[in-house]
C-alpha cells in the first residue's frame, strides 16, 4: 500500500487470518473432529485461511477434545514426499523458531497443553524444520495464542456457551479472512455464517477454494478479492453516463446509463 500510495494505484491485498471454526451442538462429532484438524494442519498450518480458533459448545466440549486428541495421535509426521505422511515441517529455522515462541506463550499465559506431537527421529530427517503439532485447550480470547496469527500447526480450543456467544467470540479479531460452521441444521449453519465477519466461510468444510468465487478478507485481512468475477472489478473503472433525452423537458426525465468493465 505504501508503494502504491505515490500515484494512487489500487492494490488487492490478501493477508493474514486467526480463522473461526464453529462446531455447533448438532454437528457430525466425526466429521467435525477430522474437519477441525484439516483446517489448522493442512500444509503444517500454514496457510493464511487455516482454521486456528476451534469453537466448541460447553455440551460437547469435554468429547470432542478428547476425540481430538485420539485422532490427531493416528497422523504420521514425516517428509511430506512420503505417500504415508500427513503432516510435514514448516518452512524455514526462522519460522520453527517463531512457532516455539508462540507455544511458549501460550503456556506461559494460562493456557492447557492437551496434546504434544512427537517430531520424527529418522536421522534422514534430522535437517527439517519440524515443529510437533500442538492443541491448546482452556484458551480465553484475548491470549496472544487466541489474537496473532502464528501460522504453523497449533490449534486453540475455546468454550462458548450459545450460537450468540460464539459468533462474538469468532468476530472478536482484527482478521476477517475466513470461518467455518459444522452442524447437521444447514438452516441454522447458515444463519450462524451470515452473522461471521470473513471473507469466506465453509459449512461442514474448510480450505475449498474455487476459482469461481471470490476469495479475500475484512478488516486486517486485506482489501479486494481474488478469483471469480468479483476478482474482474479490482481492474476495471465503473463509468456513470447522464443524458438529457427529453430535449428540454425536466431534468427529473433524463437519463442515466451505468456503463461498466472498462479496463483501468
Amino acid at each position: 500500500m505504501q508503494a502504491a500510495a505515490g500515484n494512487v494505484k489500487r492494490v488487492t491485498l490478501e493477508l493474514g487470518g486467526k480463522g473461526p471454526n464453529i462446531v455447533l451442538d448438532d454437528a457430525d462429532i466425526a466429521l467435525a473432529v477430522d474437519g477441525a484438524l484439516f483446517a489448522c494442519l493442512l500444509m503444517a498450518g500454514q496457510a493464511c485461511e487455516s482454521g486456528t480458533r476451534l469453537l466448541l459448545p460447553d455440551s460437547l466440549h469435554d468429547e470432542f477434545v478428547t476425540r481430538l486428541v485420539e485422532r490427531i495421535s493416528t497422523l504420521t509426521i514425516g517428509d511430506p514426499m512420503r505417500p504415508e505422511t500427513d503432516l510435514g515441517p514448516v518452512i524455514s529455522d526462522q519460522q520453527k523458531r517463531r512457532v516455539e515462541g508462540y507455544i511458549r506463550t501460550g503456556i506461559d499465559e494460562g493456557a492447557t497443553v492437551a496434546y504434544r506431537g512427537q517430531v520424527p527421529d529418522d536421522p534422514e530427517l534430522a535437517g527439517g524444520h519440524w515443529v510437533a503439532p500442538v492443541i491448546f485447550t482452556g484458551v480465553t480470547n484475548d491470549m496472544t495464542i487466541a489474537r496473532e496469527e502464528i501460522f504453523g500447526p497449533v490449534l486453540s480450543v475455546l468454550r462458548y456457551r450459545d450460537d450468540d456467544e460464539a459468533v462474538a467470540l469468532a468476530n472478536d479479531t482484527e482478521y476477517g479472512l475466513s470461518a467455518g460452521v459444522w452442524g447437521r441444521n444447514k438452516p441454522r449453519a447458515l444463519a450462524v455464517a451470515s452473522r461471521l465477519e470473513a471473507g469466506t466461510v465453509w459449512i461442514n468444510d474448510w480450505h475449498m477454494v474455487n476459482c469461481l468465487f471470490p476469495f479475500g478478507g475484512y478488516k486486517q485481512s486485506g482489501l479486494g478479492r481474488e478469483l471469480g468475477p468479483a476478482s474482474l472489478d479490482e481492474y476495471t473503472e465503473t463509468k456513470f453516463v447522464h443524458i438529457d433525452l427529453t430535449d428540454g423537458t425536466p431534468a427529473d426525465h433524463a437519463f442515466g446509463i451505468v456503463v461498466g468493465a472498462s479496463a483501468r
